[in-house]
């Protein structure tokens, strides 16, 4: 199911990998988190499904709110981590996403709030023609 594509900014792993280009139109929401859940419940990680498809919506949404071209999304089970799932979401906007404090009335602006809380540690790397958002989950043994 996946197609392959560059990935923006990608850091090379060894491990299990699976990547995906969704277009820009908000299909590529319910796209990416079907992909998603797909690919972790053939490794067996449906443990951290259900936060890994929240975490990449939101971060799918952002890159549909902001950006025109395709949006990739890629997860690692690095052989050499063990215990941790990195997830990519990489668009061709390079400007890196801004993390702010969202008013209880506010309808958006809580997708990167939710990535920091929920994921080990997250991150933004640019690329050269974009930029890649990544968190790690840990997976429970």
């Amino acid at each position: 199911m996946g197609v392959a594509w560059e990935v923006i900014g990608v850091i090379d792993t060894e491990g299990d990998c699976a990547e995906w280009s969704f277009p820009a139109d908000p299909g590529a929401v319910r796209a990416a988190r079907g992909a998603v859940r797909g690919r972790l419940r053939d490794w067996g990680l449906d443990s951290v499904a259900d936060i890994t498809a929240l975490l990449v919506s939101e971060l799918v949404t952002n890159s549909l709110r902001h950006a025109t071209g395709p949006i990739g999304v890629r997860l690692v089970r690095p052989t050499h981590l063990d215990a941790v799932l990195l997830v990519e979401v990489s668009d061709p906007l390079p400007d890196p996403p801004r993390e702010r404090v969202a008013l209880p009335e506010d309808e958006s602006g809580r997708g990167l709030q939710l990535v920091a809380h929920s994921s080990r540690r997250w991150g933004t790397r640019p690329g050269a023609a974009g930029k890649t958002v990544w968190f790690e989950l840990a997976v429970p043994q």
